[in-house]
């Protein structure tokens, strides 16, 4: 007898890519390497900010009140993404962007 593999949960089999904005942005506050990448660029810092502080940083960059306007705001969206790929470039993740 062969036993299934228990079936995922939607929610952890979606790859981040394929999550909202704002769902992203949530989860980037929480990310050590990303928040470390928000003090250098907001306060020009080495230092790791807190996830309230990187919060706030997506905000200012995105120029919304809140992250949830991520997910409408398709020029704040843009100016996320652009965030997201400048960020991956500056942790090795893809070459930086010319």
């Amino acid at each position: 007898m062969s036993r299934r593999k228990p079936r995922a949960n939607n929610a952890e089999s979606r790859r981040f890519n394929d999550l909202p904005n704002a769902q992203q942005a949530g989860m980037l506050c929480n990310d050590e390497q990303f928040r470390t990448f928000a003090g250098q660029q907001f306060l020009s810092s080495k230092v790791q900010v807190s996830p309230t502080a990187t919060a706030e940083f997506i905000r200012r960059h995105c120029g919304v009140d809140s992250r949830r306007d991520l997910n409408t705001d398709a020029a704040a969206s843009r100016k996320f993404q652009t965030l997201r790929t400048e960020f991956d470039a500056w942790a090795g993740r893809i070459q930086a962007p010319r």
